[in-house]
């Protein structure tokens, strides 16, 4: 997934407005704030797409074929990105 840069601003904002709203942290500097959060926005799609990858390499890789879009595949696809994910700590 690609974010242009007013989408990660908008989500950057969302963030920081519910942290802030919700009276979790008072910041220093907003700029800094919104630029962490676009950091960490940035990072987590990153991490997305790795696992993505990996999960559709592993279905791929499978000697019997799986057909993209199958149930089959759906499943062992689902199956990999969350071992996947596990093994990063975010299961």
């Amino acid at each position: 997934m690609i974010l242009s840069e007013d989408r990660q601003t908008h989500w950057a904002h969302l963030a920081t407005d519910v942290v802030y709203n919700d009276d979790l942290v008072d910041f220093t500097d907003e700029d800094q704030a919104l630029r962490a959060a676009k950091r960490a926005i940035l990072e987590f799609i990153k991490e997305d797409q790795e696992i993505d990858a990996k999960a559709r390499a592993k279905v791929t890789s499978l000697k019997r074929g799986v057909i993209e879009g199958s149930p089959e595949w759906d499943i062992l696809y689902r199956k990999y990105y969350e071992e996947e994910r596990g093994k990063r700590g975010q299961g």
